[in-house]
């Protein structure tokens, strides 16, 4: 993919969720009450090879929707991101262009695009099921955050996570020898009367 495509793909899915965004916010904010629900994709929690772009504008939209999300509970607006797997819809039909790339790298995204057109027309989600569900997380007090939509985006998303925390664990000595000795944090704690928490766990509303 070209740069200017690559910049497109942006401009769409994620800038163009962040200009709507940014447009309904004054309302929600001053009636103090709303609830803003993003369109994300399992692409958007797992890197799609051969899909790069639209992994990048949707890992955007779920850190944009993220911080927005703890911004938003100060004034009483709930955010949520749908994270949908296959559904039948033209998603991977006409409505995209799948292009199978350089020889290279055909055993992954050539393979990836072969994958994505066979099964066009029997992916598992059925999208009058998926809209039934969005109304009701729309009419919901206390609505998650992300909700995945289909078998294979939970089944997708749960390998992932699992993956992503085991590869923690594994290499969670070399990422804590980076801080400073505990005895250096503690003094600088004491005198400047921080906690050891990071502020960014602090900010997190419960849900």
């Amino acid at each position: 993919m070209d740069l200017d495509d690559f910049r497109r793909e942006i401009e769409t899915n994620l800038f163009g969720t962040i200009i709507v965004t940014k447009t309904v916010i004054p309302v929600m904010r001053e009636q103090r009450a709303g609830h803003i629900i993003q369109f994300s994709s399992v692409g958007g929690r797992v890197g799609a090879p051969g899909r790069a772009s639209y992994s990048a504008a949707k890992w955007g939209v779920e850190g944009f929707s993220e911080a927005l999300s703890l911004e938003m509970a100060l004034i009483g607006v709930k955010v949520t991101v749908i994270e949908p797997g296959g559904f039948r819809t033209d998603f991977a039909g006409s409505s995209t262009s799948l292009r199978e790339g350089r020889p290279e790298y055909d055993s992954v995204v050539g393979a990836t695009a072969r994958l994505q057109r066979a099964y066009n027309n029997h992916q598992p989600g059925d999208p009058a099921r998926a809209a039934q569900v969005i109304l009701e997380i729309a009419a919901m007090n206390r609505p998650p955050l992300r909700l995945p939509l289909g078998s294979d985006a939970v089944k997708v998303i749960e390998q992932a996570d699992l993956a992503k925390l085991e590869e923690l664990e594994r290499w969670r000595g070399l990422s804590i020898s980076t801080d400073f000795p505990q005895e250096v944090r503690s003094i600088a704690g004491s005198a400047e009367g921080h906690s050891e928490t990071s502020p960014l766990l602090d900010l997190r509303p419960s849900r």
